[in-house]
């Protein structure tokens, strides 16, 4: 499921694409159906996964430099002020794709993605 999740695939059937324009996620997944946002405010995980990528990057980013190379802190706000602006910019696709992904793996259950099964009957 991560691999799919990575490859910005459906973390269902790993074949459908999540998004249709660079800014624009599908509603559902063209291939199996799966409803991608729930609900209002669904993505505000996603949120809190790219604000985490960006600090696990940035902080000690700056550490290393700060520790092996001469450069002042003006210098050092110089790299990571735009960092900070443009990584989470490129990080959204993968922050949506794993934020899906984990709330697939946890709560996988069928109502929720309007997905009727024919009951079988075993006797």
């Amino acid at each position: 499921m991560l691999g799919s999740g990575l490859r910005l695939r459906c973390p269902r059937c790993a074949v459908g694409a999540l998004f249709s324009k660079p800014f624009r996620m599908y509603d559902e997944c063209p291939q199996c159906g799966l409803k991608f946002e729930r609900e209002q405010g669904y993505f505000v995980g996603a949120i809190y996964i790219n604000y985490a990528a960006t600090v696990a990057v940035a902080v000690p980013g700056f550490f290393l430099l700060d520790t092996f190379t001469g450069i002042t802190i003006n210098q050092q706000l110089a790299i990571w002020l735009p960092f900070a602006v443009i990584f989470p910019l490129i990080f959204f696709h993968h922050s949506r794709s794993l934020w899906l992904v984990l709330d697939h793996f946890f709560n996988p259950a069928d109502k929720l993605y309007g997905i009727t099964r024919k009951k079988t009957t075993d006797h």
